[in-house]
């Protein structure tokens, strides 16, 4: 499931130049291409290169569990390291404290844009291969700009890479037409990557459930349900047998559930990409994302009933007969990890986030130099079976098959929750509710929560509603929908407009 750490140093030197040395063209730091893309093996390289890219791109990482603090899952402690979450959250949204970093999407489009620019030059290499290698880099490019759209609305896009620096500076385009050339790109990865599962590298289930994803976002609900169910009729993925292993190395290796994710490689990698592995130590050593209460109150009883309505509920004893998923999820009070209380700074909210942290390598240290090697899981089965739900609930309401998806995902084993009330949750609107539900246990603290509030557009009523440990009310307006562009990029580029409210 690696990549060649080979590739990737090599691809590292030849793409690691910012668009700022647009003008070179021989820059010191790159391999000249008067003598590169000639073989195969310099595609592969390139190639690597563009999956390098992924690294420093800011929420393409594990940072992307950062989003989360900007919901009512969790508290973003330690501004500088989480990325001003706890500034932006409540009510401090500026230019200057947007913690979101911007120009590491296009300093990696610029890769994507060069390697699609250059890779016909490649002669001594089979046309349908060639084609596998486009579609790859075509879908990091779509998982790119997808992300730009979601964060800021309408966003400057280049569909190659501008010839000078002043071609570079040009207005935002709306919306609309960055997801048509993101939903073309995902359309090309679909016809030409192999319908294989995954293994380090983007196949056509990967933009298969990117692309169900994009027309989830647009309210495109047909067309959304198609696209997952046809990820599920190919057969390719399924739901994997450990829950807490999906966010752990052992159980990453071959994982049938794993769609597409970051891939990280040990031994250590270049620095500049090290801290993109630092998830034990932000997370486990840290206390970065401390869980709010009000995530811990969601997980229902092991009975499939809320914490309001199950005999099973103590309050005196809250941990008990509660979805095996919040554990997994979640480090409770009662839980004494390895290593004890984490060294970097306690929970300020008197939990911690327990996904992504491996406690076999406890006791953890500030230190960023060691072997953890966790993935980033960017796409998983489990969410193709909720997106499933959601789009054909949306476009037909009620039916079998959006309860068997909701189901499979509550059944699997090691969490084994009853199936969905079908009396209870038998309208729409009540199902609705409930697969939202359902994606806010499933998906805790990966950082999809954040878009998923905006997408139905219900973060300005729920958020209001939760208190930081310091007592501030979270705060989302109306223009928080989407996020400011940072005020050095508009003085970099008077073309691009702030958005509304800014």
């Amino acid at each position: 499931m690696k990549i060649k750490q080979l590739y990737i140093l090599a691809a590292f030197l030849m793409l690691s130049f910012s668009c700022g040395k647009i003008l070179d063209k021989n820059p010191t730091d790159a391999i000249s291409s008067a003598t590169f893309w000639n073989t195969d093996a310099d595609a592969k390289m390139a190639l690597a290169g563009c999956y390098n890219k992924l690294y420093s791109c800011w929420s393409l990482t594990y940072n992307r569990c950062y989003l989360d603090c900007l919901t009512d899952n969790a508290f973003g402690q330690w501004g500088g390291a989480s990325y001003n979450m706890d500034v932006m959250s409540t009510g401090n949204l500026t230019p200057s404290t947007n913690g979101v970093n911007y120009g590491s999407y296009y300093r990696a489009i610029a890769g994507f844009n060069y390697f699609l620019g250059n890779i016909d030059k490649v002669q001594a290499i089979d046309p349908d291969q060639k084609n596998v290698y486009v579609g790859e880099a075509k879908f990091l490019r779509a998982l790119a700009y997808f992300d730009l759209v979601n964060f800021y609305g309408d966003v400057i896009y280049y569909k190659e890479s501008p010839a000078t620096a002043d071609e570079a500076k040009v207005a935002q385009s709306p919306k609309e037409e960055v997801l048509t050339f993101v939903k073309e790109d995902l359309d090309f990865g679909i016809a030409n990557l192999p319908n294989t599962a995954y293994a380090g590298h983007a196949v056509k289930g990967s933009a298969l459930a990117l692309k169900a994803r994009v027309l989830l976002y647009e309210k495109k609900w047909a067309e959304a349900a198609a696209a997952a169910k046809q990820v599920i009729d190919d057969g390719k993925f399924s739901l994997g047998g450990n829950y807490e292993g999906l966010f752990l190395t052992p159980g990453q290796a071959n994982n049938p559930e794993i769609m597409f994710s970051t891939v990280y490689t040990s031994p250590d990698l270049p620095q500049q990409i090290t801290e993109g592995r630092a998830s034990n130590t932000q997370f486990g050593w840290g206390s970065h994302i401390d869980p709010y209460y009000d995530l811990v109150d969601a997980y229902e009883c092991n009975d499939g009933k809320s914490i309001t309505e199950s005999p099973l509920y103590d309050a005196t004893k809250p941990w008990l007969n509660r979805d095996p998923r919040l554990k997994m999820t979640i480090r409770l009070p009662n839980v004494t990890w390895p290593a004890g209380e984490p060294a970097g700074a306690p929970s300020l909210t008197g939990i911690n986030m327990q996904k992504y942290v491996d406690l076999s390598q406890a006791p953890f240290s500030g230190g960023f130099n060691s072997a953890y090697d966790q993935d980033y899981v960017h796409i998983r089965y489990a969410d193709v079976l909720l997106m499933y739900a959601e789009a054909q609930n949306e476009a037909e309401g009620p039916s079998t098959g959006v309860y068997d998806a909701l189901d499979k995902v509550r059944a699997r084993p090691g969490v084994a929750m009853p199936p969905v009330d079908r009396v209870k949750y038998s309208s729409q609107a009540g199902l609705r509710d409930y697969i939202r539900h359902e994606r806010r246990i499933e998906l805790a603290l990966e950082g999809q929560r954040y878009f998923d509030l905006k997408r139905w557009h219900i973060a300005d009523v729920v958020l209001p509603k939760i208190k930081t440990p310091g007592g501030l009310p979270l705060v989302f307006i109306e223009n928080y929908y989407v996020l400011p562009f940072p005020q050095s990029e508009i003085d970099i580029n008077p073309a691009l407009k702030q958005n509304p409210g800014y």
